[in-house]
């Protein structure tokens, strides 16, 4: 998650809301993301996408099995689905997002049983961390 966290913070020093993903698989980290939907332009640009991308590439193949999505934030419902379809074995979140979330909060789209593919969840690692880093961004974008 300390890696996540830091590709969060370099998100929100480019303008970016702060969420950092990070693709592991055993010990050696895959893929590092973070938000790029404001620089980019795209809307499917959220940290776990360009995560479960780069970690396709490294490994050469579209399925992740065995590998680890750890992310700052409950990841949304495009988020959940692309770990869904990408076979990672697990996910792990900091941040509740209670507007958004489809990792248990508001839907949960990897539980559901009518997929074909339910990775094991863990929250709230460093959960105070990835809240106080979006907290913190959010509250400096309404003083503008």
């Amino acid at each position: 998650m300390g890696l996540a966290l830091a590709e969060a913070l370099e998100a929100s020093q480019r303008g970016e809301v702060p969420v950092g993903a990070v693709v592991v698989s055993g010990d050696r980290v895959l893929a590092r993301a973070s938000n790029a939907r404001e620089s980019s332009g795209d809307p499917t640009a959220h940290a776990e996408i360009l995560a479960l991308r780069a970690a396709a590439a490294a490994l050469g193949e579209w399925r992740l099995s065995g590998c680890t999505l750890v992310v700052t934030l409950e990841p949304c419902t495009m988020c959940a689905g692309a770990a869904v379809l990408s076979r990672v074995d697990r996910i792990v979140y900091g941040a509740v997002d209670e507007k958004g979330g489809a990792v248990g909060s508001l839907w949960d789209v990897v539980r559901d049983r009518r997929l074909n593919h339910r990775p094991e969840v863990v929250m709230g690692v460093r959960e105070e961390e990835c809240s106080a880093l979006l907290s913190a961004f959010f509250a400096a974008r309404r003083e503008q």
